[in-house]
């Protein structure tokens, strides 16, 4: 990746997500630990259902991710028996071919395309389902792409958008990801830190100045109120939003900043338990117990669901 082209990307968002997301194609799924296991399918699955508002949701054949990245949503909703057949859509063409890639190693009958959510090459009412996850944050034109998604369900298609940042989850979240990444990267300086753990100077200057790309590709946040509301502006019915995720996202945010601050592998198995449980524990308090009590619009993620009329 020159410098040249990474300068480049500050004034064209969509560039920026190009850079952004084809560098991170390749280990994209051990950064966020995004696996094909039952780990993730019950996680993509429950968080599907939530949305949803946890009605039976029958088998449909035809469904499209938008922004897919390495197709974790989809290929795991369609293990759960979400759909039968998926395509998955990306700006980034790195993260297409991981995606395709994923999905053949899965036995899923999966195809890519690379594309752009304002303008998507498929025709009027072409799917059943459409779905995403952490994408919407990264279009520049919300409105334009809501509409697209509309335009391409079959009539009584629904779309489920999830993983989305509200505005002040956002804000607690990349304070506790910037102190992270701060002090990992100067304790990887220090005297005497194993070679074999702490990725090396240089790996973390490269990976700093393409990570402030998130600063261009990470355009928005969003209330769950005014997410409802552009979605039926678009044109949905039947819109509902469900929030996910306040001590879990500030415990995991801190996590997965560090791991991405030292060599694949170091930190081991033990420490992958460890986090992946913490984790669980917090997520099942927020669920079950804040949900009750703390405001929808201070937890991290937010998700919608809308049917085409």
């Amino acid at each position: 990746m020159t410098a040249d082209r990474i300068d480049a990307a500050w004034a064209d968002p969509k560039l920026a997500n190009v850079i952004y997301h084809d560098w991170e194609a390749s280990t994209y799924d051990h950064k966020w630990s995004i696996s094909y296991d039952d780990r993730c399918i019950d996680y993509a699955r429950d968080i599907f259902d939530e949305a949803v508002g946890g009605e039976p949701f029958e088998t449909v054949e035809s469904a499209l991710e938008v922004g897919g990245g390495t197709g974790f949503f989809l290929l795991n909703l369609m293990q759960s028996g979400v759909a039968k057949r998926g395509t998955i859509t990306d700006i980034s063409a790195g993260m297409v071919a991981q995606a395709v890639h994923n999905g053949q190693a899965l036995g899923l009958d999966v195809t890519g395309n690379v594309a752009d959510v304002e303008f998507m090459p498929f025709d009027d009412g072409q799917f059943d389902l459409v779905v995403g996850h952490a994408f919407l944050h990264h279009i520049p034109d919300v409105d334009v792409a809501l509409r697209e998604i509309i335009r391409i369900l079959k009539p009584g298609g629904r779309f489920v958008i999830c993983g989305e940042p509200t505005r002040k989850g956002d804000f607690v979240a990349r304070r506790l990801s910037h102190a992270t990444w701060w002090a990992a990267r100067r304790v990887a300086t220090l005297p005497g830190v194993p070679s074999s753990w702490a990725r090396s100077p240089e790996e973390l200057e490269q990976s700093s100045r393409e990570a402030a790309l998130e600063a261009i590709v990470d355009l928005h946040t969003f209330d769950p109120d005014r997410l409802a509301a552009a979605c039926m502006r678009a044109g949905a019915v039947d819109v509902r939003t469900a929030t996910q995720e306040l001590t879990a996202a500030w415990f995991g945010w801190p996590v997965r900043t560090f791991e991405a601050a030292v060599r694949p592998g170091a930190l081991g198995w033990g420490w992958a338990s460890f986090a992946y449980r913490t984790w669980q524990r917090l997520n099942a308090l927020d669920r079950v117990v804040l949900s009750r009590v703390v405001p929808a619009d201070v937890f991290y993620n937010v998700s919608v669901t809308g049917v085409r009329p």
